[in-house]
């Protein structure tokens, strides 16, 4: 454990790609650590990401991303980081029995999405019956029916956000509780709200809902059910985290810990491909800035 590296990113996901690749482009040493859990490899076709115009799977994405990071140098190692320690002016990370150090640290570890007990969910996801992302994949879903699932309070805002691509939107309540001003919203936007549902399944083109006994389908459900924020090993570190469990970071991705940063969904933002390589382009350059310069 006697190398010190500039910079170890976790998550290989596009934001810790992105910033693994910028620093091995300042000719910074790095490590990156991928266990290949990524929420862009549930992506289907992504049709909003730039400069693929008849979209791209997320499992390709990530596949070219990992081929450019490679062709720079950057090595990655598959393991799952267990620990991270502050260490002197640098970080300690714990991966397996071994353990690394580093003179700064960029998490790009993510968040999960909470999805309901659906068998054949995966499939589901690939056919488009369920879309994780409305801000993603909403403009695939125009003019079809719309079913948005979760806690009646939260998941409102997103059936909302749907009727823009949709007049045939309607919230199906996780639980029963629901203040009256969401209600109202509701009926002022024309979102039907049901009861919530007996059974949910997927019949292999479309998910039905069992509702007052009677099954109802829908072309496209939403889950709209909350994340939880991968954000232990920052939290454990001594980093703040909001209410929700995401990371708080200032203009430069910076966590509360000096030399610890975050990017990407672990932050509390647009969860968007976009803005994960943005945050990312943004930590490794200052990281870059911040390290003794590296001239020829």
């Amino acid at each position: 454990m006697s190398e010190v590296l500039d910079c170890i990113v976790v998550g290989g996901g596009p934001g810790g790609l992105t910033a693994a690749t910028y620093l091995a482009r300042y000719r910074r040493s790095v490590r990156i650590f991928d266990t290949g859990c990524t929420r862009a490899g549930w992506i289907p076709k992504s049709r909003n990401c730039p400069g693929f115009p008849h979209g791209v799977g997320g499992e390709e994405l990530l596949q070219r991303m990992r081929e450019q990071a490679s062709k720079f140098g950057v090595e990655t190692i598959p393991d799952e980081v267990t620990a991270l320690h502050v260490d002197g002016d640098g970080f300690r990370i714990r991966h397996g029995d071994k353990e690394l150090r580093a003179r700064h640290v960029i998490l790009a570890t993510g968040c999960e999405d909470v999805t309901p007990a659906l068998d054949g969910i995966e499939k589901a996801v690939e056919c488009g019956a369920v879309r994780m992302c409305p801000i993603c994949d909403a403009f695939e879903a125009i003019d079809t029916t719309i079913a948005v699932h979760g806690p009646a309070d939260k998941a409102a805002s997103h059936a909302r956000f749907l009727r823009t691509y949709s007049a045939n939107v309607t919230l199906v309540p996780s639980t029963p509780e629901i203040e009256d001003a969401t209600r109202e919203q509701l009926v002022k936007d024309g979102i039907e709200l049901t009861t919530v549902p007996a059974s949910l399944v997927f019949d292999g083109e479309r998910c039905v809902f069992d509702l007052d006994g009677a099954p109802r389908a829908f072309d496209v459900m939403y889950p709209m059910m909350g994340l939880i924020s991968r954000s232990s090993l920052a939290v454990g570190a001594g980093a703040t985290c909001d209410e929700d469990g995401a990371l708080i970071v200032n203009a430069r991705q910076m966590t509360s810990v000096d030399g610890l940063y975050a990017i990407g969904d672990v932050v509390s933002a647009l969860n968007q491909i976009s803005v994960a390589t943005g945050h990312a382009a943004i930590a490794a350059t200052d990281v870059h800035n911040r390290l003794a310069a590296n001239f020829v």
